[in-house]
C-alpha cells in the first residue's frame, strides 16, 4: 500500500483554507467567527497551546454553513481537478491518504478518487474535534488503529511534520508544488 498526505502533497495548497475561502464567499455570515478565531491563534503562540484548539476554534464557521454535505460537495466539483497529474498517474485502489484536514472535506475528495483516508475528526455541525488533530506523532498512531501492521511501500508528504510516517515507509517521498524526490532519511533539507 502506498500512503500520502494531501494537502500541498497530492492537492496544492490547503483543501481546508481553500474550503472556508469557498464558504465564506457563499456564506458571508461565517466571517463572523474570524476576530474570534484570530485572538485564539493570537493567544496560543505564546502559551503552548495545541494545533488541535486552534484548528477547532476556526472551525467554528461551520456554524453558519446550512448544507454542509452540499457545500463540500460542490467545493470539490470545482477543485478535484487540481489534484496533482504525478497522483492521478500512480493512484491504486489500495492507497490510503492521510491528512490533518477534517474528515468530512478529505472524505468526499478521497471517495470521489476511489481510495481509502484518515483525517482528523470534526464535527461537521460545530466544528468541534472529537480526537486529536491527525498531525505529525498522531498520524501513525491512527494508522496504526486502522490498518495495525500493514507494510507502506510508499510514503509521500511536503512536510518535515510526517517525519513519524517516513519513518515507517519502504520508501518516502518529498513533494513540492508538484515534483516528487526521494527523501534523505537523515533530513531532507526540501522539507518544511
Amino acid at each position: 500500500m502506498n500512503v500520502y498526505d494531501f494537502d500541498k502533497t497530492i492537492y496544492p495548497g490547503d483543501s481546508a483554507l481553500h474550503f472556508w475561502l469557498f464558504c465564506v464567499r457563499r456564506h458571508p455570515a461565517a466571517l463572523l467567527t474570524l476576530p474570534r478565531a484570530g485572538w485564539k491563534a493570537l493567544r496560543s503562540i505564546g502559551a503552548g497551546d495545541c494545533k488541535t484548539g486552534m484548528k477547532q476554534e476556526f472551525f467554528r464557521y461551520l456554524l453558519y454553513i446550512p448544507d454542509l454535505p452540499a457545500e463540500v460537495n460542490a467545493f470539490w466539483d470545482g477543485h478535484l481537478q487540481r489534484i496533482y497529474p504525478w497522483y492521478l498517474a500512480q493512484r491504486r485502489d489500495d492507497d490510503v491518504i492521510i491528512s490533518a484536514s477534517p474528515d468530512f472535506l478529505i472524505g468526499e475528495a478521497c471517495r470521489r478518487l476511489g481510495v481509502r483516508w484518515i483525517a482528523s475528526r470534526v464535527d461537521p455541525r460545530s466544528g468541534r474535534f472529537e480526537g486529536l488533530n491527525c498531525w505529525g506523532e498522531e498520524k501513525p498512531r491512527r494508522f496504526e488503529q486502522e490498518y495495525h501492521s500493514a507494510e507502506i511501500e510508499e510514503f509521500y508528504s511536503d512536510s518535515l511534520s510526517d517525519a513519524p510516517m517516513m519513518a515507517l515507509a519502504e520508501r518516502a517521498y518529498v513533494t513540492t508544488r508538484g515534483r516528487v524526490e526521494p527523501w534523505d532519511r537523515t533530513g531532507s533539507p526540501a522539507l518544511r
